[in-house]
């Protein structure tokens, strides 16, 4: 029974977002019970194999839930990477039951508003905007990455030129903010949106929608399945 579970979670992930899916899988592992507490997950060759992922992006994956207190290294001969016996706690009384609601209106309006931006004939003022914005999220601190993160979201769906649009992405950013608040900030991942934001961005700019809306929705996946492995 335990075989089949891990051959149902630890199969091939797509590309485009390998870490944040490395890190779901592994997070369902642990919250399914399927690698229990205290016991030893698989070795990074097998996980490396299994996803159909280099052995860099399992060490990174690994290395973020053992900062977060998921998993423990042990070295000897009977070593490896096991599951912590206490395992954090999500914030008391939270529910996260809308989270397929809320991931599925965000992708309808952010990936729409960044075709739309980039079916646009941008302004001088318009295209500094939206490169000033991606400057500050890229180079932001970590404590105000979300903030920065939120601001070049906004600056996508302002460059629509709709006021009901932007209000729209502007509502459901907070609603998302309020889930990505319950999960810890990956530099890793964060490194990755820093990458697809300027991909999101040079698309926009070159005023190509198609990209535009592609690299959206592959920067959107990687952020659903972090908040699925750690909420769900």
């Amino acid at each position: 029974m335990v075989e089949h579970a891990q051959e149902a979670l630890f199969r091939p992930v797509r590309a485009g977002n390998a870490f944040e899916e490395t890190v779901e899988r592994l997070m369902q592992s642990i919250r399914l019970g399927v690698v229990a507490p205290g016991e030893r997950l698989p070795s990074e060759r097998d996980l490396a194999t299994r996803l159909g992922v280099s052995r860099v992006t399992v060490r990174e994956a690994i290395r973020s839930l053992q900062e977060n207190h998921y998993v423990e290294s042990r070295r000897g001969r009977y070593g490896g990477t096991f599951v912590r016996e206490v395992l954090p706690k999500s914030a008391p009384g939270k529910e996260f039951g809308d989270l397929h609601d809320v991931l599925t209106l965000r992708r309808v309006l952010e990936t729409g508003a960044a075709e739309t931006a980039a079916g646009r004939s941008l302004g001088p003022a318009e295209r500094r905007g939206l490169r000033a914005r991606l400057e500050e999220a890229s180079t932001s601190a970590l404590v105000e990455y979300r903030r920065k993160d939120s601001r070049l979201h906004l600056a996508i769906a302002e460059a629509t030129g709709s006021a009901a649009l932007t209000a729209a992405v502007a509502e459901s950013r907070m609603r998302a903010n309020e889930l990505l608040d319950h999960i810890p900030l990956l530099e890793p991942n964060l490194a990755h949106s820093n990458a697809q934001h300027e991909r999101i961005i040079a698309s926009i700019l070159d005023g190509d929608p198609a990209a535009a809306r592609r690299a959206m929705a592959e920067h959107l996946d990687g952020t659903a399945s972090l908040l699925r492995g750690f909420l769900v």
